[in-house]
């Protein structure tokens, strides 16, 4: 298993070396005459980017010094989205090349001389040496705006998230809620992700979002962070001033686990956030239930719907916070109404939805399988790169309708 892990490893460094020579040889070498402080320096951008960015991923997933993972991250995580867009960029532009390539030659072709023109016809390059001026020509058009349109991609998706999340209003019908519970309004907030990027400055925008929207109750569902108690404790206080008439409820996501989750749910207790573990409390007007992230099977802490649900009168309505849209299934099974997940961020960086839709029925937005609805948000914060592009971040506002008579 060990050797299967180490090929796969070689086989993922082999291809973003690869992707970023591409790259490199596009943006860097071929926009230059040869080798000189321009290329000089390009290069050292293609090199030093990568390393910071593996560097990055190193230091947060084996626990490094906090300080060290700060230093890191920042360059590490904004080069990774750079780089994708880069090569998006330079992908894009080899379909404009021999358009270019096209439209010199036309400018340079000979013209014909009028027969009263006097005089020996004028000297033109041979195209010998057209060719590799033509050739630098196209490779800096098309390099600089492959490069203008990944930077401008990258700033404007990084000032997104770090502004904070937009609210999101969505109205859901349950036919068991009763009509006293018409307009209840559920604030769902998930991955947040504090951690060496998004601090404590970014959870107190998020908790403003939330309580400005006066919910009766609000649903953190999983992944608030990317490290430990220790290093993100004074990040994650703000939760404590969470606002809602019904209280604040938390599960676990998947990153609780390589973050610690016995710790966290215990943090987040204290800043007065009611963990539910494979449990469920009844409201006056409809049972809130929550299970653990399918994360926490590796520490035997998985979710358990029969500890959940079981039992239950299913004539009340039923809301279930999990973690991973994947879960619906259960749900169905155990007659939930409406789940609330998070996880796919929506997919953060287009085109990953289109990666996050081949693993997970949802993506973002409200579903239905069978009796049971699913609402996927988009999240509040974001993982690796601060930075969103075609998935803006969001805090939803679910209004429950009843639709008894």
């Amino acid at each position: 298993m060990v050797i299967v892990l180490a090929l796969v490893a070689l086989a993922v460094l082999a291809a973003v070396a690869g992707l970023h020579w591409y790259v490199w040889r596009r943006l860097v070498r071929d926009t230059t005459r040869g080798p000189g402080p321009a290329r000089r320096a390009g290069t050292a951008l293609f090199v030093a980017g990568p390393l910071l960015m593996t560097a990055a991923l190193v230091s947060e997933r084996t626990g490094a010094p906090f300080p060290l993972q700060r230093a890191l991250a920042w360059p590490g995580f904004l080069w990774m989205a750079l780089a994708l867009y880069l090569l998006l960029g330079v992908v894009a532009g080899e379909a404009a090349r021999p358009l270019l390539r096209r439209a010199l030659r036309y400018r340079d072709r000979p013209r014909p001389r009028s027969r009263q023109a006097a005089g020996p016809p004028a000297p033109t390059a041979a195209p010998a040496a057209q060719d590799p001026a033509r050739r630098l020509v196209v490779a800096r058009a098309v390099g600089a705006v492959a490069a203008t349109a990944a930077v401008a991609t990258v700033g404007h998706g990084t000032y997104g998230v770090l502004r904070g999340p937009r609210v999101k209003r969505v109205t859901v019908p349950l036919a068991k809620l009763p009509r006293a519970a018409h307009g209840f309004r559920i604030a769902v907030v998930s991955d947040i992700h504090l951690g060496p990027v998004l601090g404590r400055g970014f959870a107190q925008r998020v908790v403003d979002t939330v309580n400005a929207t006066r919910p009766d109750l609000i649903a953190v569902v999983g992944d608030l962070v990317d490290g430990s108690v220790e290093d993100l404790g004074p990040a994650a206080a703000p939760l404590a001033r969470l606002r809602a008439r019904h209280g604040a409820y938390f599960v676990t996501g998947n990153h609780e686990y390589f973050s610690g989750a016995e710790q966290w749910v215990e943090e987040v207790r204290e800043l007065g956030l009611h963990p539910l573990r494979n449990a469920r409390t009844e409201l006056p007007f409809f049972d809130l239930a929550g299970v653990d992230d399918v994360q926490g099977e590796s520490e035997g802490q998985g979710p358990d719907f029969g500890k959940a649900l079981g039992g239950r009168d299913r004539a009340r309505a039923c809301v279930l916070l999990a973690h991973q849209p994947v879960q619906i299934h259960e749900s169905v099974r155990y007659g939930v109404d409406l789940q609330l997940s998070g996880h796919t961020h929506g997919g953060q960086l287009w085109p990953g939805s289109l990666l996050a839709a081949a693993a997970n029925p949802t993506v973002a937005g409200l579903d239905r399988y069978g009796d049971t609805q699913l609402y996927v948000s988009r999240g509040a914060g974001a993982w690796g790169p601060p930075t969103r592009v075609g998935a803006p971040s969001d805090v939803t506002v679910i209004e429950l309708a009843a639709t008894r008579a």
